[in-house]
């Protein structure tokens, strides 16, 4: 029982965290996040996706529904095989007989019968309508497209929770860089002043002229670490910019309210039953089972019916001769198919097992990358907490170094191993900054606790 509460308690303190962060994050990179699910090349495909499932969805239901259709036929022939009846030879003398007994001409003389097999001049035309009333193919096709809704809308989801991850990373790293120039700006301010000190104590003769030109050197590298620094944030903020589908060179605010709340520890909480991987696995296991009960109901018969109301006739004729109403009910009743159906669903068996065993592995597997992730999370806060402690341990070195320096009391190597454990000193709190930022938007993934 103590378990189970802890493990509660655990994925309060999970959940309180993230919507704290996600709190922390402000209206800035939210609106960010809501332009790129909106415009995203990649989710917009898949919405479309989405849609075209839709649209399958009210063709299946539509199968239920009458077909009617007009079917019109014209045809003409001239010779080809025939048929002689001589019914004039044999009334024709029976018919004379007649008359002379009757003294009339009652019954004429008729010719002999000489026609052609194909029609001429024969014209046909219908309105046919169609219905289905027992078809288990069109039942269970509608409960597939149905379905496939439901899988497509989980794969859109998917887009979508990674595409939240890419902008959150690439922005946290857009901003670290920009932390890293202002950081390398400082480290350059430090240095013009250290320069102005030296050059007052080369012109009161204290020190040599040696160390201005090691200054300069010091100031010409990080110039130019600064400037790699600087193109990491262009290809950062481009890379951002492409993820929401904007201009590659279109200014990104900054937003200042990251930092809150990084050091909250979280609990080793591993739910991920709002995946929607898992969601698209169970998907497809309903998909195969419908599969499944459609090729175990082969034995069922299917039965239609057919109305036909039409005109068919000889020269275009019209009348109560060639009009006609035909209807028609059909029953097809399997019997014996050389067992194909019976493969079938052995198949589809198999199908649903193997889908079974891989949303299991699924599970296991995603639940040992959120343990991951959290540990890792844990990490990045112990490592930014020592780097916060290194970057007032340097500052104060330096201090104490500097002004020892200025008194005489240090040469200027120290002064300059001061100064560069400082800047590495915030470079690394920088970087740990942006670990734990990141960390905390692949826990948000990975447990898909972001409100889409």
């Amino acid at each position: 029982m103590n378990l189970h509460l802890k493990k509660a308690a655990f994925t309060l303190c999970l959940l309180q965290l993230l919507a704290t962060v996600a709190a922390a994050q402000g209206s800035i990179l939210e609106e960010y996040i809501r332009e790129g699910l909106q415009n995203n090349d990649a989710v917009r495909q898949q919405n479309f996706l989405l849609e075209k499932n839709m649209y399958a969805l009210q063709e299946a239901r539509g199968l239920f529904l009458p077909q009617t259709t007009i079917n019109s036929t014209y045809t003409t022939a001239t010779g080809g095989r025939r048929i002689n009846f001589p019914v004039g030879d044999l009334l024709n003398p029976v018919y004379s007989t007649l008359n002379r007994l009757t003294a009339s001409n009652q019954f004429p003389q008729i010719a002999n019968v000489n026609e052609q097999f194909f029609p001429r001049n024969f014209y046909d035309v219908k309105i046919r309508t169609i219905l289905p009333l027992v078809n288990a193919e069109i039942y269970y096709n509608r409960l597939i497209k149905k379905e496939q809704i439901s899988f497509q809308q989980a794969e859109v989801n998917v887009y979508k929770r990674q595409l939240v991850a890419d902008i959150k990373t690439a922005y946290y790293r857009y901003l670290q860089a920009g932390q890293a120039i202002g950081i390398y700006e400082n480290a350059l301010a430090l240095l013009a002043e250290n320069r102005r000190v030296n050059e007052s104590l080369v012109r009161n003769g204290m020190v040599n002229t040696s160390v201005l030109a090691r200054i300069d050197s010091e100031i010409a590298k990080v110039k130019a670490q600064a400037e790699e620094v600087r193109n990491n944030e262009r290809n950062a903020a481009a890379y951002f910019n492409f993820l929401i589908n904007r201009n590659l060179d279109e200014k990104i605010l900054r937003d200042t309210l990251l930092s809150s709340n990084l050091t909250t520890i979280v609990a080793s909480d591993t739910s991920i039953a709002a995946r929607e991987e898992l969601q698209k696995l169970q998907s497809a296991i309903t998909i195969n089972q419908f599969a499944l009960r459609l090729n175990r109901s082969y034995w069922l018969p299917k039965v239609g019916a057919a109305l036909d109301l039409g005109s068919q006739g000889f020269d275009f004729a019209f009348n109560d001769q060639t009009r006609y109403l035909l209807f028609n009910l059909t029953i097809d009743i399997p019997i014996f198919s050389g067992f194909r159906n019976v493969n079938k669903i052995k198949q589809a068996e198999r199908d649903i097992s193997a889908l079974q065993a891989q949303q299991s592995y699924a599970e296991d597997q995603l639940r040992l990358q959120l343990q991951t992730l959290i540990n890792s999370y844990r990490t990045a806060v112990e490592v930014y907490k020592a780097n916060e402690t290194q970057v007032v341990s340097a500052r104060r070195f330096y201090g104490d170094t500097f002004k020892r320096y200025r008194e005489g009391q240090a040469n200027y190597i120290e002064l300059l191993d001061a100064q560069t454990q400082l800047l590495n000193a915030q470079l690394q709190l920088s970087i740990a900054q942006e670990n734990i930022l990141i960390r905390l938007a692949e826990i948000e993934r990975a447990q898909a606790s972001y409100p889409l």
